[in-house]
Order: C-alpha cells, then sequence, then structure tokens
C-alpha cells in the first residue's frame, strides 16, 4: 500500500488506548483550558484521525508564515496550509504548559484535546495578510475562507496535542465518518492495490458520477473512495445528511458491488483553491489511495481563481515530493451528440449548445420547485432525494 506522507507509517494523534485515553480526559478536567474555535477543532480531528500526518501538534507562527510562502515548514517538510490554534482571548492558558482544548461545536464544550504548549505568540496584522495572501490568493474578506481565517483572532497557540474526540462527526455521520486508519484497512480487506479518491462538498450529480467511472477505467483502479467534506461549509450548501444519502443511493444502484466505499472527513473547507487542492491529496495518500482526481476549480469559490489553478500548482511541486498521482479532469458534461457524458475538451467538435449544460442557481431553482433535472444531469432517485430536501426547507 502506498506510504503516508512524510514518515514510514501512518500516526494518528488519536489515544486509541482505552486506560491511557480514560487517564487523559481525567487530567484534563483539572487542566486550564481553551474552547478553540471550529477550524482548530477540525485541525485537532484530522490529526487525531491520522490524515494530517506526520505533523504532532499546532504550528508556530513561524512555521506557518513559511508553509504559506514556500509551503514547507522550518525544518523542511512539505505542507501546504498552516495548521494552526487561532484565539483572540488567552487569559485562562498565558504562561501555562500543559492545558485542555475544549469543543466549540458539541453542547456542553466537552475536551477534544490535551496540549503541551510550545509558545503563545502575537500575529501582526501584516502577518496575518501575507497569510492570507499566500494561501488564499486574495485579502478581499467576501471570500469565505478569507473572512474566516481573519476572524479567528490574533493569538497563536502551537505545541503537540494527543486527540481524545472526534467532536460531532463519530456520533453525527457513524456510517459515513472515517479515519485514515479506517480507510487505509478497509482498502486492504478489500484487497484493493489502485484506488483513486473522489472530493466532494456536493451532492454528485450524472456528470460527477461518470468522472468517477472514466477514472477508473483510465487508471485500471480496483477500487474508488469518495470522500466528502462533512464539516463546515459556506451558506447555501445543502448539509452533509442530505448529500450523503444522495451519494449512497447512486452508488447503491449505479456502481458495480465492492467498487465504491462512501466516507466523509471531519475538517471545515478552507475554500482555498490551489492550496487546499494540495492539501486534499496530502490527507487521499495519508488515507491509502494512489490517486486524486482534480477537476476543473476544484475547492474553489466565486472567481478567485483560474479553472484550472488547482491542477497546475501541482506542476511546481517537486518530483518525489508526494507519492499520490493526480488525475487531471475537464469540465464533465452530458453531450447531446453522443449521447453520453464526457469531458468538454475532449469533445472539440461541440458547441456549447451541444451539452446539457445547467447553472447551480437554476438547479436548486428547480428542485426547490419539486422539477427533477433532466435524466442527462442527474439520476432521478438522487434528484428525488435533493427535492425532498429543498421542499422540506420552504
Amino acid at each position: 500500500m502506498i506510504k503516508p506522507h512524510g514518515s514510514d507509517t501512518l500516526n494518528p494523534l488519536f489515544v486509541y488506548d482505552s486506560a491511557k485515553h480514560d487517564e487523559l480526559l481525567h487530567e484534563a478536567e483539572n487542566l486550564p483550558s481553551l474552547e478553540v474555535n471550529s477550524a482548530a477543532a477540525a485541525n485537532a480531528v484530522m490529526m487525531g484521525a491520522g490524515y494530517f500526518n506526520p505533523l504532532t501538534g499546532y504550528m508556530n507562527l513561524a512555521d506557518a508564515i513559511s508553509v504559506a510562502e514556500t509551503m514547507k515548514t522550518t525544518d523542511g517538510l512539505f505542507w501546504p496550509t498552516p495548521v494552526m490554534n487561532i484565539t483572540n482571548n488567552i487569559e485562562a492558558i498565558k504562561g501555562k504548559k500543559r492545558i485542555a482544548l475544549r469543543d466549540p461545536n458539541v453542547e456542553g464544550h466537552p475536551i477534544i484535546a490535551v496540549m503541551d504548549v510550545e509558545d503563545i505568540e502575537e500575529m501582526s496584522d501584516a502577518e496575518a495578510n501575507s497569510i492570507t495572501k499566500n494561501i488564499y490568493g486574495t485579502t478581499d474578506m467576501e471570500h469565505p475562507g478569507v473572512n474566516t481565517f481573519n476572524n479567528l483572532g490574533r493569538h497563536v497557540v502551537s505545541g503537540s496535542i494527543q486527540v481524545l474526540s472526534f467532536s460531532y462527526f463519530q456520533t453525527d455521520f457513524p456510517d459515513t465518518f472515517r479515519t485514515a486508519v479506517e480507510i487505509r484497512n478497509e482498502i486492504a480487506e478489500r484487497g484493493w492495490k489502485k484506488v483513486v479518491a473522489f472530493q466532494t462538498r456536493n451532492p454528485m450529480h450524472l456528470a460527477h458520477e461518470e468522472l468517477c467511472h472514466m477514472a477508473m477505467d483510465r487508471l485500471s483502479c480496483d477500487g474508488l473512495v469518495i470522500h466528502m467534506l462533512l464539516g463546515k461549509l459556506k451558506p447555501g450548501d445543502i448539509p452533509a445528511p442530505v448529500r450523503d444519502a444522495s451519494i449512497r443511493k447512486m452508488v447503491e444502484l449505479y456502481f458495480p458491488p465492492n467498487s465504491a466505499m462512501v466516507t466523509g472527513y471531519g475538517f471545515d473547507m478552507l475554500y482555498a483553491g490551489p492550496r487546499e487542492a494540495v492539501l486534499h491529496a496530502v490527507f487521499r495518500q495519508n488515507m491509502g489511495a494512489t490517486h486524486f482526481i482534480i477537476g476543473r476549480d476544484h475547492a474553489g469559490v466565486g472567481d478567485y481563481y483560474g479553472p484550472f489553478e488547482a491542477q497546475e500548482i501541482f506542476d511546481g511541486i517537486p518530483a518525489g515530493t508526494l507519492d499520490i498521482e493526480i488525475f487531471r479532469a475537464d469540465h464533465t458534461a452530458y453531450s447531446k451528440k453522443l449521447d453520453k457524458v464526457v469531458m468538454m475538451c475532449e469533445a472539440p467538435d461541440h458547441n456549447k449548445e451541444d451539452f446539457v449544460l445547467l447553472s447551480g442557481t437554476k438547479v436548486r431553482e428547480m428542485l426547490g420547485n419539486g422539477i427533477a433535472p433532466p435524466k442527462e444531469f442527474s439520476r432521478p432517485e438522487v434528484a428525488q432525494i435533493l427535492m425532498d430536501y429543498y421542499q422540506s426547507t420552504k
């Protein structure tokens, strides 16, 4: 199986030993505590689950700046985005060396991790602005990722962590949330050797489904891991349970047995376009995928990124930095001429009118009015789940 990034074996930071887990939980109840923000909680979940291997904790300011500028930590580890614990209030933890981190997303704010504090630094506006520009390509506060990052605070709390909880992901999505460890184990159990991963934060329409089939066929893959984001999204995005139900129905009806896994991970969307595409590749390698589909405007939002920037960024990554291989995909759509879904770049004799193309706004409007999109755009069973959701929100 493909090696994880940065080490020979996967080193998740979750404390699996029950006795040690109980001991740490008991200790944590008496430690100074910090209620972290959702972004920092998601980072803890990802480190606990092994997706952020080989990180051992939150980055300090020097590492965060180095990663933003060069995609490497100060000691040379390749990493595409800062993994930080930023807060606006350090009164309860000032001068403390060991603290409990509390979950902002679960009632009662239970302990999510124990942290050995390396440093507490203040990030200047200039440093925050530089990190923002390098990671997001813009400082426009209308960008949802930029807005979130710049409202987290200015105190950077760094140090190693031991993770004690997977937040709400394990309880709210028991059939879907999987750690990198669990996915690696299931890939091995299924006997898959060549595995392609597909990232989604949306329901999958026919074009997405066919793109997965295309990648599997062209790469001669044994299996597909559909890996959906289960964390915080921007307003208006479809909730994870609805996406989950629609994707499971699609796989049940339109994929052969033992060819696709439906899984999810606990992370908040950054909307960082190219940089987030590289991050996505890192944690797909950590979960055992050999290949990863990156399509048009991967992890983008609005018009902040060019359509293929998320693919082009990989051209600048030195060979051997990542073991996972990228399957570069163009926009896929149903061709009326060929009576099938194709990559638009592979149909040079087509005009726009030769494809079935619907805007997201138009699709949402149709679903909200109880009108199923055409079968060339969406499977009817998937459309029904989405119509039921939109009708319920009226």
